[in-house]
């Protein structure tokens, strides 16, 4: 696929997922649906006119998977990219997080193995502030 046709598709997968979570794309479903039951008795409850809806909503519903995994791809890079100019941006940070989700699993799970470490070395240093505080207001200095 080039890169215009990538371009193209990426458009039109924004703008049809953009478009079907607004309320007026439910409602049209919903439309659908009930005109579809409504009319059951013109139809005799036959095996076509089950089969429109059926036909229809599973098109809809295969269509529909591309797009949302499309726009929840695009989202997830996004986040990485703001999380990893958090990252680099914050003093202190540790700059090794930046692109972790490109990590194998057993980097992953050392990094989180890392971090909880580091989370409860701040734990007990908060734990051990509250108590110094704790005793320094029962016994004040004489």
């Amino acid at each position: 696929m080039s890169s215009s046709e990538h371009s193209r598709f990426a458009r039109i997968a924004q703008w049809a997922a953009c478009q079907t979570g607004r309320p007026w794309a439910f409602i049209l479903a919903l439309l659908t649906v009930v005109v579809w039951a409504v009319t059951g008795p013109l139809f005799a409850w036959s095996d076509t006119w089950q089969l429109v809806i059926n036909t229809g909503t599973t098109i809809i519903t295969f269509l529909m998977v591309f797009l949302i995994q499309h726009a929840q791809n695009r989202d997830t890079q996004a986040i990485h990219v703001k999380l990893d100019e958090l990252i680099r941006a914050t003093k202190g940070a540790h700059n090794r997080l930046i692109a972790l989700e490109d990590q194998s699993e057993e980097e992953l799970a050392k990094a989180r193995e890392e971090l909880r470490r580091v989370a409860e070395k701040a734990d007990e240093a908060t734990r051990l502030m509250q108590v110094q505080e704790r005793h320094g207001r029962r016994h004040p200095a004489r």
